[in-house]
């Protein structure tokens, strides 16, 4: 599969990466075609990788993943290009978190909006998912990590074959089918995106971000 990321902070190149040793042909994007980074990345990982802007890497993917800043993420994703990303598998899993007053930052949409709705809005023919927004970068990519892997992933969208090609691309990573939860319409994003401020907190009271949700009931 033609993979897309969108986005060179931390979750990006976790994410490529973890494409790439999955057999996937990854193209890193970001604003500036040439981006250091990228091209630092591409070539470190060999000929299935490469680096370009973010219009380019969109127009030849099959799946686009958001790992760009949230409150950077529209303006990315319109860098990109709507025809570049009609019909296509938007997976996004970004958060709107708004550092204007420090840390811990606040969150720049709530309650009755989200990112991942904003971003459908804008780009009605993209097929947006929202997920893996609730973890580290390295959760993300070995779920293995926590727990031997008894945790979950939550995901959301309205489109049905969306969802089941990011539920194939999580459980390539090793995300257990029992443990892949789908949360139903896109409006979920809501909840998944407002669980960030608690995700900080215990980040920051833990002192590690090598944690996760587990569902359990009784």
């Amino acid at each position: 599969m033609r993979i897309a990321v969108l986005g060179t902070g931390t979750v990006g190149p976790a994410l490529a990466g973890k494409f790439i040793e999955l057999g996937h042909q990854v193209t890193m994007g970001s604003r500036d075609a040439n981006n250091p980074k990228a091209v630092e990345w591409a070539d470190a990982a060999g000929t299935n990788a490469r680096a370009d802007s973010f219009f380019g890497a969109a127009a030849g993917a099959d799946v686009v993943v958001n790992a760009t800043a949230g409150t950077a993420s529209l303006q990315a994703l319109e860098a990109a290009g709507a025809d570049n990303l009609a019909g296509k598998v938007l997976l996004d899993v970004a958060n709107p978190l708004d550092f204007s007053d420090g840390f811990p930052p606040s969150l720049a949409v709530l309650n009755t909006d989200s990112l991942a709705e904003s971003i459908q809005r804008v780009f009605p023919q993209a097929r947006v998912v929202k997920a893996l927004n609730t973890m580290s970068a390295e959760v993300m990519v070995s779920p293995g990590l926590v727990g031997g892997g008894d945790h979950d992933v939550f995901l959301a969208g309205d489109d049905d074959g969306a969802k089941a090609v990011v539920v194939g691309l999580l459980q390539e990573m090793g995300w257990q089918a029992g443990h892949i939860r789908d949360l139903g319409l896109l409006e979920a994003a809501r909840g998944l995106e407002m669980y960030l401020p608690l995700w900080l907190r215990l980040m920051m009271s833990s002192g590690r971000s090598r944690f996760n949700i587990r569902i359990v009931s009784g």
